[in-house]
């Protein structure tokens, strides 16, 4: 892996003499008490301000700050207005743009595009509080406020943007974000590399425009620079027949001509001499040219081709520029940052953070900051790359781990100074609980690896399984004074935790409160192919051992597994027999997951080609089942909820037209009963539907049941111990 500069090895920035602020500022007022004339650096974030590293404008604030620059945050300004984006006047150097912490359009709207009632980052989670695309907006109102000071984009939005995308809510390829929104620069990833290295030499002097050679950066350029080898993507991964067919009649000659003619440049378009392999020494001048815009906007084979690319080229230690033409200017994206060391990691994290929102906002409360506010993060990134999820392309799967020591120093911050802390650590953890300090063997093997999961189809051999140091921190943490219970709420990657039964067992009887959330997400062999995620053995393995090491400790404790509806690869006949699995095991989901196509992520690219760039992507390469139709979508769901008599209409006939109806009755083997409780049931397109009873039946009153219980064979509520509420079970605790 190559190295980088180290974050606190840069000289600071000559205001530093003006110290630490308590909050950064977020007005005129704020800054006069610390005695500033002017911010050098001004953050724009769809968030509340939270003053708190699982928020990721206190991070690249505080992180800024500590390399002396003076740095202001202009949290939900106005939209419309662009006086709000002048409240705290011109920044020296730059403004930082986010959406947040989320997505805009995922932050609100539901997967089936219904707007959410709430904003978890929003004081009192009212919602509307951020406009939609939010980095665009953001940017715009900015440029009108400020027209000549240069817009840096950054964030989820704009890192999951930053590239030609399908946008799941216009249902169309949209372009790059940095030019729709157009910024000077957009840092992908978490980006501290990236912003102090941008901030120290804008304040060189250095023009926004000749900062175009930092790592995981994008830029907009007229042209490849001189010097410069391109590589057609085409090249290296054939998107299939893109030339003409094969005429075997034809002359060998005639054959190249034709293909020579097919391949040639579109009108406008800058001639570059591709090459096909790239001597060693070439790698750090080389670019791969992917399909332009216009391309991968009209033909959705070459949009999940650009995605096999994009995604192939994600490792630090082997990645290379990428470059796609959007009409007469190129999006030039630079290779990934370097992840950060242990020593760097602890530096961002012990930034002087307040962990308490900005004052401003009173007595307010911001849901989000609720439920981290007694957490700790022990590391980032995720080798998984589970195909539906965001955060191998924005954090990457190298993990990056704090020392111990730290994570001990923080814990004990949290005891002492968050007000409300009882003793309990709500969670230690990052994007996985369970992958702290893991990593590939040999370095120069990781260097080189293209592979987009270290534990799928198995878990690499060259991977590091070793759970010794998270047992070890575990133990630490929960034996500080004043800490009475260390929980982990954060994902369990249980086919990694099965490597390790002492860590099941450190888990199992020391730090799990009754449920441990885990995500299965399936158990066909279809979508679980899709999703990139393990066999359902492993589950029952993981689900074997824990069971074990509960039942040892004399603990009654549960697994409450999570799955998601309508993934791509997903048929009805494997969401039949993910409802029969459920009801066999006594499981009953309290919410269900739809998928969503988040922009970038490969499943996304299933859902937009029905094509599977976990693969080589031809025209006649595999086709992948997507259940698109919003009818066929509210069914998967359904087959979730089997057990809500709203869905028994939709289930009844779906069951028919399957040639299931022996699954209708009151049978223990049965899925769901024939009658109907009066006044339930919704039509296939959501609406009341009047149903009927058996003569003289009285309507079923279902209660809440807990996890584990077993269904009864009549098809009504299991027997066991309940409290009254609606249909649903998974996720509570049962009234003792």
């Amino acid at each position: 892996m190559q190295t980088a500069r180290e974050l606190y090895s840069y000289r600071k920035y000559w205001a530093q003499r003006f110290g630490t602020a308590p909050f950064l500022p977020m007005s005129r007022a704020e800054m006069d008490v610390l005695g500033w004339d002017s911010c050098d650096i001004i953050l724009v974030t769809g968030d509340a301000y939270v003053d708190h590293p699982s928020f990721g404008m206190a991070i690249i604030g505080r992180v800024l700050e500590g390399q002396g620059f003076r740095v202001g945050i202009l949290s939900q300004p106005d939209w419309q207005d662009p006086e709000s984006f002048r409240a705290l006047g011109r920044p020296n150097l730059f403004f930082g743009i986010t959406a947040g912490n989320m997505d805009s359009l995922v932050n609100r709207y539901t997967s089936d595009k219904r707007i959410r009632s709430d904003d978890a980052y929003t004081p009192d989670g009212v919602a509307g509080k951020r406009p939609d695309r939010s980095v665009i907006v953001y940017a715009q109102r900015t440029r009108e406020a400020y027209g000549d000071v240069p817009i840096v984009l950054g964030g989820i939005e704009a890192s999951l943007r930053r590239i030609a995308h399908y946008d799941y809510w216009s249902d169309k390829t949209r372009r790059s974000v940095l030019l729709d929104a157009k910024g000077d620069l957009l840092v992908y990833g978490n980006a501290e590399r990236q912003v102090c290295e941008i901030a120290h030499r804008l304040a060189a002097g250095e023009s926004i425009e000749s900062i175009d050679d930092v790592r995981g950066t994008v830029i907009a350029r007229r042209r490849t620079p001189d010097g410069w080898v391109e590589i057609d993507s085409t090249e290296l991964d054939t998107p299939g027949p893109l030339n003409p067919p094969v005429d075997p009649y034809a002359m060998e000659e005639d054959m190249r001509a034709a293909n020579k003619a097919a391949a040639a440049p579109e009108p406008g378009v800058q001639v570059v001499r591709f090459v096909r392999k790239v001597a060693n020494a070439d790698r750090g001048r080389s670019v791969i040219r992917m399909p332009a815009f216009e391309r991968v906007r009209d033909d959705p084979v070459l949009y999940a081709h650009a995605s096999r690319i994009l995604h192939m080229e994600a490792n630090p230690g082997n990645a290379r520029a990428l470059v796609q033409r959007h009409g007469d200017v190129d999006v030039w994206l630079n290779p990934p940052p370097i992840p950060l060391s242990t020593r760097e990691m602890d530096w961002v994290y012990e930034r002087p953070y307040q962990r308490v929102p900005h004052p401003s906002y009173g007595k307010a409360l911001i849901p989000a900051y609720k439920m981290i506010r007694f957490s700790v993060a022990i590391q980032r990134g995720c080798f998984g790359g589970c195909t539906f999820c965001s955060i191998t392309e924005h954090e990457g799967r190298i993990i990056q781990s704090r020392s111990e020591d730290s994570i001990v120093r923080e814990i004990e911050d949290v005891r002492d100074r968050v007000p409300g802390f009882t003793g309990v650590i709500s969670d230690l953890g990052g994007p996985t609980a369970n992958m702290y300090r893991l990593h590939c063997k040999d370095p120069k093997i990781e260097s080189a690896c293209r592979r987009p999961s270290c534990v799928f189809p198995g878990v690499c051999p060259n991977l590091n399984t070793d759970h010794a140091p998270l047992i070890s921190l575990y133990r630490r943490a929960r034996a500080l004074p004043g800490i009475k219970k260390v929980l982990i709420a954060s994902g369990v990657r249980y086919d990694l935790a099965v490597e390790s039964p002492e860590y099941v067992k450190e888990l199992a009887q020391h730090h799990v409160g009754g449920y441990l959330k885990i995500a299965p997400e399936a158990i066909g062999e279809g979508p679980l192919s899709k999703m990139m995620k393990p066999g359902v053995g492993a589950y029952y393995k993981f689900k074997e051992l824990f069971d074990k090491f509960s039942k040892e400790a004399g603990k009654e404790q549960y697994l409450i597994p999570y799955f998601i509806a309508a993934h791509p690869g997903t048929t009805d006949e494997d969401m039949l027999e993910l409802a029969l699995w459920l009801k066999q095991n006594g499981f009953r989901a309290d919410q269900v997951q739809a998928f969503l196509p988040g922009p970038m992520a490969t499943a996304t690219a299933m859902w937009h080609s029905g094509k599977n760039p976990l693969r080589k992507v031809t025209r006649t390469s595999e086709q992948v089942s997507v259940p698109k139709g919003m009818r066929q979508r509210r069914l998967h769901k359904a087959f979730l909820r089997y057990h809500d008599a709203n869905n028994w209409p939709l289930l009844r006939e779906a069951l028919r037209n399957m040639g299931r109806a022996d699954l209708i009755g009151s049978g223990k083997h049965q899925l769901i009963p024939a009658f109907q409780p009066l006044g339930t049931g919704l039509t296939p397109e959501g609406k009341r539907f009047a149903p009927s009873v058996k003569p003289g039946q009285k309507p079923v009153k279902f209660l809440t049941q807990h996890t584990g219980l077993p269904p009864r064979d009549d098809g009504g509520p299991p027997k066991g111990r309940f409290r009254k509420g609606p249909p649903s079970g998974a996720g509570r605790k049962p009234a003792r």
